[in-house]
Parts: structure tokens; C-alpha cells; sequence
């Protein structure tokens, strides 16, 4: 159903084959977040850009830089 929700059709298809492949870790907060990175990462190699670093997900999308930067 995930790749459902996606409104571009090759994006859908792509997600669905990449599930095929690297079925959703749902263990835990920590699997699932390291899934959608490592995709979001395959996803940034096939447009030529460079690699998220998934140790910092918690960093950018929940508690936010250590510098106060969003404060």
C-alpha cells in the first residue's frame, strides 16, 4: 500500500520493486527510519546525488541539529 500514496506513477513502480527486493523492516522505530533512509539513498544515486549520512536521521527530521541552528 506505501507505494500507493506516491502520485508519480514511475515513483510508484520503483518503490514497489525496491520492496520486492528489501522487503520494510518493521522491528522497530530505528528499522524503519534505516529502511527509508537506505531508499531515500537509492533513490539520490539514480539522480546523481550524494548520499545521506542515516546515522544523522534523528538529527535532521526529529530533534534537529545539535548546533540551535532551528531553534
Amino acid at each position: 500500500a506505501l507505494s500507493q500514496l506516491y502520485p508519480c506513477r514511475h515513483c510508484a513502480e520503483h518503490l514497489t520493486a525496491y520492496m520486492e527486493v528489501n522487503p520494510i523492516a518493521l522491528e522497530s522505530k530505528k528499522s524503519i527510519s534505516a529502511w527509508l533512509c537506505n531508499f531515500h539513498n537509492e533513490v539520490n544515486e539514480m539522480l546523481g546525488k550524494e548520499r545521506f549520512d542515516c546515522s544523522q536521521v534523528d538529527e535532521r527530521w526529529k530533534n534537529g541539529p545539535n548546533d540551535d541552528s532551528c531553534s
